[in-house]
């Protein structure tokens, strides 16, 4: 039997024994779960990544190349570091394969030394140097590219290098650029 505004009691051996079992015991518990941020990829058969964040489609950097498979572990820690919280991925392949997993960001070590002023110092003086170039169209998009090293063309006119996956670690785009000197042929590539 119930009394309209009278909360029924347990029986005494079922009674909370501290005051935070009390008030865990008096909380609602029709409170809304904690939801973590939702990245569905679907992986297209050319290996063309389509990211979405709650919904919300996240495209790759302005004028670099679409999201590809290769960019799978870059792209996660980037959307962890962003929000500083566990995401929930989800990944559905071209073949109607569907995978998700709860990702976390990666920790970060802390220094557990006092930071050194000079070298915080040396660090922001960071040296700049310059290039100039014409006979470019308005507007054009230039990509920027340092030289890390050459190679020479084949008896058949094809080019191929090999790089150390660490050397492509500055590049944001990941891209790799062939030029050829003498032939002004271009070629724009993502490693394998």
């Amino acid at each position: 039997m119930h009394l309209q505004g009278v909360k029924p009691q347990r029986p005494d051996h079922e009674q909370p024994k501290t005051r935070r079992a009390a008030r865990r015991a008096a909380a609602p518990t029709d409170q809304a779960p904690t939801v973590l941020p939702s990245v569905v990829i679907a992986v297209a058969e050319t290996g063309e990544l389509t990211v979405t964040i709650d919904d919300v489609p996240y495209p790759s950097e302005p004028f670099a190349p679409a999201w590809r498979r290769e960019d799978f572990a870059r792209l996660i820690d980037q959307i962890t570091d962003q929000r500083h919280s566990a995401i929930r991925v989800e990944v559905r392949e071209s073949d109607g394969t569907v995978f998700t997993d709860i990702v976390a960001p990666a920790r970060r070590r802390t220094s557990e030394t006092a930071p050194d002023p000079q070298a915080a110092t040396a660090a922001a003086a960071v040296e700049l140097v310059e290039l100039r170039g014409s006979g470019f169209v308005p507007g054009e998009d230039i990509a920027v590219a340092v030289v890390v090293a050459h190679t020479d063309a084949s008896h058949d006119g094809t080019a191929r290098t090999v790089l150390e996956a660490t050397q492509l670690d500055a590049s944001p785009t990941r891209e790799v650029i062939l030029l050829g000197r003498v032939s002004g042929t271009l070629e724009i590539g993502h490693p394998q």
